[in-house]
């Protein structure tokens, strides 16, 4: 029977597919789904700013509330610039980024011992380049789940 008939293929070695190309649903933790919100780590920042863009808050809403049901995972927040500004102020920059998510955070449910936060100034840049391409890159803050 065909796809649009409801019924599965086979991709030849006996196991059951759906869809266009064959992808098997999803199986795993819905922080590994490539599709779930949760996937949306890095939050990226204007140039010389801590201020959460609105384009952020669905992402930052979907990780508090999973942090909120899921007490036993914690998150450690990196804040990081761009290489303009001296090495103390990109580490103060790197920190008011990562406490900014931080309070969005726990205002979507995280409790405050779920979350630690780091930053790393202009020391671990995701794109080494000059170009204002490379510099906005370095504008993030990074979500990171420990157990």
């Amino acid at each position: 029977m065909s796809e649009r008939g409801g019924a599965s293929a086979t991709d030849g070695s006996g196991i059951a597919t759906r869809g266009a190309q064959g992808a098997q649903p999803f199986k795993g933790t819905e922080l590994q789904d490539p599709a779930s919100p949760l996937a949306k780590r890095v939050i990226y920042f204007d140039f010389d700013s801590n201020v959460v863009k609105s384009e952020y808050m669905p992402i930052l809403k979907a990780h508090g509330e999973y942090l909120s049901t899921h007490p036993e995972n914690q998150v450690t927040i990196e804040g990081h610039t761009d290489e303009r500004g001296s090495r103390e102020y990109n580490l103060a920059l790197g920190e008011r980024r990562a406490k900014a998510v931080q309070r969005i955070l726990e205002l979507n449910g995280a409790a405050k011992e779920q979350i630690s936060t780091v930053s790393y100034g202009e020391e671990k840049p995701l794109d080494p380049g000059h170009t204002e391409a490379a510099l906005t890159k370095n504008r993030r803050a990074l979500i990171v789940y420990r157990q």
